[in-house]
């Protein structure tokens, strides 16, 4: 299969994801609307931001990962569709976290949080890992070796997202979730070799 139908895919996907964060602003305000009722809804606001960021970060590096290769396998495919399963759930623990960051409910809220991310993390390191090793016969064209070793700069947010799940089991809710935030801004920056480097051919570099 053509990688930029997997790409299609996995774009609905993403954009469906990240439209359902903005349900969680809905109702603030609706049954009274002052200064306070808006200030006292940061969480809300908090965990959209950190969930819109992270889930468009998470597309942006999805399309990084196929940019590289011409054509998908099966084994691929399912590890795309087990990677999508969690980005569409990032809603879920977004939720949870708004109505109850600063409540008793805050540590497993932002601990189910952290949960489903290090989950994700997974699905993007699997994904990547198997780019990698397959690189020759998913037609990838950047060097093998390049794309080697780009893998532990990569793989390194399961493990941040685990310290900051502890962070916020055992410590601060918020601070779990400011980590979270960080970890987005991190893989804001790119630590994946660019396939605009050799161009597949008839294919737009980059695309």
């Amino acid at each position: 299969m053509d990688s930029r139908r997997a790409e299609a895919f996995s774009d609905g996907v993403f954009a469906v994801a990240i439209t359902v964060l903005v349900f969680d602003l809905l109702s603030i305000g609706t049954h009274e609307l002052t200064a306070a009722v808006l200030l006292h809804a940061w969480p809300t606001y908090f965990a959209y931001v950190v969930s819109f960021l992270t889930i468009g970060i998470m597309w942006m590096n999805h399309h990084t990962i196929l940019a590289h290769v011409k054509r998908v396998d099966r084994p691929l495919l399912v590890l795309n569709l087990l990677l999508l399963m969690g980005i569409v759930a990032i809603p879920f623990p977004t939720t949870l976290v708004a109505e109850h960051l600063t409540g008793p409910g805050g540590t497993v809220a932002t601990v189910t949080y952290g949960l489903v991310m290090i989950v994700i993390s997974a699905g993007f390191d699997a994904l990547w890992v198997y780019v990698v090793i397959h690189a020759p016969s998913l037609g990838a064209v950047v060097p093998q070796g390049a794309l080697r070793q780009s893998v532990p700069g990569f793989t390194l947010g399961g493990a941040v997202y685990a310290a900051g799940t502890l962070i916020a089991a055992f410590w601060s809710p918020v601070a779990g979730l400011i980590i979270f935030g960080a970890l987005a801004v991190y893989y804001l920056f790119e630590h994946l070799p660019s396939p605009a480097e050799e161009p597949a051919a008839g294919r737009p570099p980059g695309g």
